[in-house]
């Protein structure tokens, strides 16, 4: 794949992931402004994860990473039919799996949220509410697992826009439908023994639904009809079907390792629950924010990446699997660590401009900009490893990833076991960034070894000299936007003429915008200074293609 495609490919998901995390932005601005970081968000963010770590260990962890090579294999091999055939057993067994998982959640949710967070059960009406809203979201689980599966098969048949772009419509929908259910809480809640809050976790729901069945349209496009089983030679069964059964066994190496990771956030979970009312809150809040980078390039460019890889390594093309997976990487870099050094640099401006307005008060944006500025730290390794854990089943190990996840995960439990006590609930985010850059160090390390086994050589020192050069550029732009900053707060002190909020929007926005529009001309320049080409590619293919379209 020619540099000027991949960057396409990406670019289309970049674009459609990129207007999903704004609405993600919007979507917790609604939660911060409406109800701030205080007992009713900390039991809706424990809610809220309970299902999505089922979503995360069953559908978009281990099956996407199965499913995209399992039905480039068979399609390649025995035909599109045969592929189709694959696709439509997934969508069925999962369904099936995931609703009964579902239904086990919502019957033991006390049980779950008593583990999660005991801390919960001292605070009058936290530990209630929270049970209350994770039996209510549980049905999310099962509709974005369906929705995970649709966008591996899009992605793997060359359909990149819509299925990112279906995450923003999940935004879109829940904050709707969540802040009419807020609305009508507000008034008739308290009634019924009902908290405002409920209302988002309904909404929740209808997001999922939206998120997975506006997939359908494009599925059927792109060629899915339903295969029956003609006879047992060519169509046997699900449960003796060949292919599914190698899908399913590909699985359960990522599933042990992702099991190994759950463990590690129900620890982290735990830990900060007994920080203090809001800690939860901040570290979600500035976790969102981390994940806004990863999302709109680390991700794209992993979905990119899967389908290319698996094609080639088919096809025994070991040169263009290594050039492909270094030309990925160099352009996390060049997108990614100026995003770490802009976020943990710039960390308080952002955090005021997007967070601190009605409930949300300054004690939690300086709570939420240090845990920002810890994950930062490991942002990068994040995207890494978005790409390189994928790339390891597409090249048909699954040993190496649960290994290094599982080495990972006990890495980060122990250094947060030691963090908390000196350091607090920052301790758990630079913990956890320390234990990610580990964990991508390793994959790295690991593939390259693949690689040189099937007679080619993945160039070690390029990719760690692009990962310094960009590293330079990063550390010089937050540097010199953080100084921009401090002298904006002189000229443009942190005010609002006569209580009028309007003015202090502006105010913030204006900052923001000259730090941000600094930060990328900084980084443009000193990615000539120190010749970190990758950075400079991207911008110009970008550049181009927007004087195009104007």
């Amino acid at each position: 794949m020619s540099s000027p495609s991949f960057l396409r490919a990406a670019g289309a998901m970049s674009f459609a992931t990129f207007l999903s995390r704004i609405m993600g932005l919007v979507r917790e601005q609604v939660f911060a402004v409406m109800f701030g970081a205080g007992m009713a968000t900390d039991a809706y963010i424990v809610a809220f994860r309970l299902p999505n770590l089922l979503r995360d260990l069953f559908a978009e962890g281990a099956m996407s990473a199965a499913l995209v090579p399992s039905f480039t294999r068979a399609r390649e091999e025995e035909g599109a039919e045969r592929a189709w055939r694959l696709a439509g057993l997934v969508f069925r067994v999962l369904g099936v799996f995931v609703g009964i998982l579902a239904l086990i959640g919502i019957i033991f949710t006390p049980q779950l949220v008593s583990i999660y967070a005991p801390a919960f059960k001292e605070i009058p009406g936290k530990y209630e509410l929270t049970v209350r809203m994770t039996r209510v979201i549980f049905p999310f689980f099962p509709l974005v697992a369906l929705a995970a599966a649709f966008m591996g098969i899009l992605n793997a048949c060359g359909v990149f826009f819509l299925p990112a772009f279906a995450s923003a419509l999940f935004n879109i929908f829940s904050v709707m439908v969540g802040v009419v259910g807020a609305a009508i809480l507000f008034k008739v809640g308290p009634s019924f023994g009902l908290h405002p809050i409920e209302g988002m976790a309904l909404g929740v729901v209808v997001g999922g639904a939206v998120q997975a069945f506006c997939q359908l349209p494009s599925l059927y496009r792109a060629g899915y009809r339903w295969v029956a089983r003609q006879d047992d030679n060519k169509y046997p069964a699900w449960f003796r079907d060949p292919r599914l059964r190698q899908m399913l066994w590909m699985m359960v190496p990522g599933t042990v390792g992702l099991a190994a990771t759950q463990v590690n956030i129900l620890v982290n979970t735990v830990l900060a629950t007994s920080q203090g009312e809001g800690v939860v809150s901040w570290m979600n809040y500035s976790f969102r924010l981390m994940q806004f980078p990863i999302g709109v390039f680390g991700v794209s460019l992993a979905s990119a990446t899967l389908p290319r890889v698996s094609e080639q390594w088919v096809r025994k093309d070991v040169k263009a699997v290594v050039e492909t997976l270094t030309r990925s990487l160099s352009y996390v870099f060049s997108v990614n660590l100026p995003a770490s050094a802009g976020l943990a640099f710039l960390g308080f401006p952002i955090i005021q401009l997007i967070f601190q307005y009605g409930r949300f008060s300054v004690t939690a944006t300086q709570g939420t900009a240090m845990a920002l500025a810890m994950y930062a730290v490991g942002l990068t390794a994040y995207s890494t490893v978005k790409v390189l854990a994928p790339v390891c089943y597409a090249l048909g190990n699954t040993r190496v990833p649960v290994i290094s996840s599982i080495l990972s995960v006990l890495l980060t439990v122990v250094l947060n076991l030691m963090m908390v006590g000196p350091f607090g609930y920052w301790g758990l985010a630079l913990g956890t960034s320390l234990a990610a850059i580990f964990n991508a160090v390793f994959l790295l390390v690991s593939i390259r070894g693949m690689i040189s086994r099937a007679g080619g050589e993945l160039n070690l020192p390029a990719i760690y000299g692009s990962f310094f050069r960009n590293l330079c550029v990063a550390l010089a732009m937050g540097v010199g936007c953080y100084f921009s900053n401090q002298l904006l707060l002189s000229w443009l002190p942190e005010a609002a003429p006569g209580g009028a909020k309007v003015w202090l929007v502006l105010t913030r926005l204006f900052r923001v915008s000259l730090l941000i529009t600094e930060g990328g001309m900084l980084a443009l320049v000193f990615a000539k200074v120190f010749g970190a080409r990758d950075s400079l590619d991207a911008f110009e293919f970008f550049w181009k293609k927007l004087k195009k379209r104007l």
